[in-house]
């Protein structure tokens, strides 16, 4: 088993709303010493979910929204926050209802991710959503999100789409469509 590097100092270096900046001296277990900096989410943050909502085809419910650091309009999967006093499962409902129109009446955990470890903290909670029907709550979005669907079964057409690139989204497809063909379910 490897040994963690021993952390000599961290540091908040910056802040911003929703991210803080932390400088880490670390030395690891050969005496070699590095300086690394990570991106941590908010101290008060209860972690966030990616929702792989499914039509009764297998088609899943994507949701177009503007990306700061892409600038640009981008297609995604719903996700958000956890709010205080919700668990994943709950989570993820309210916040497919709130992107994308839908509820679900069968929601299950399927994975967790991260989208860089090397300097990021966050990690996503993806929960796979089924039997879906139509049910919308009021949302923070600063404006109304085109929503669609897209098959399952042809992943690699919404790879070749210039506007949908977010890695997590992709991994957290791919694990649901595995996950089904494993189960018999597809």
């Amino acid at each position: 088993m490897r040994v963690k590097p021993e952390i000599l100092s961290c540091e908040q270096i910056a802040q911003t709303r929703i991210f803080r900046v932390e400088q880490m001296q670390l030395r690891f277990s050969n005496g070699e010493e590095r300086t690394y900096e990570r991106l941590r989410g908010r101290a008060d943050g209860h972690g966030a979910v990616m929702i792989v909502a499914l039509d009764e085809r297998n088609n899943a419910v994507l949701i177009e929204e503007y990306c700061a650091g892409s600038a640009s309009y981008e297609w995604s999967l719903p996700k958000g926050l956890i709010d205080a006093g919700e668990n994943a499962l709950q989570a993820a409902n309210r916040e497919l209802q709130e992107e994308a129109g839908f509820a679900a009446k069968e929601l299950e955990v399927i994975a967790e991710l991260s989208l860089s470890p090397g300097y990021m903290s966050q990690r996503v909670t993806v929960v796979l959503a089924r039997d879906i029907y139509p049910s919308s709550l009021p949302g923070d979005e600063p404006e109304p999100m085109r929503v669609r669907t897209h098959p399952l079964s042809d992943l690699l057409a919404l790879l070749r789409e210039p506007n949908f690139s977010e890695g997590r989204a992709l991994g957290a497809l791919y694990i649901a469509r595995d996950l089904l063909m494993e189960r018999g379910q597809w």
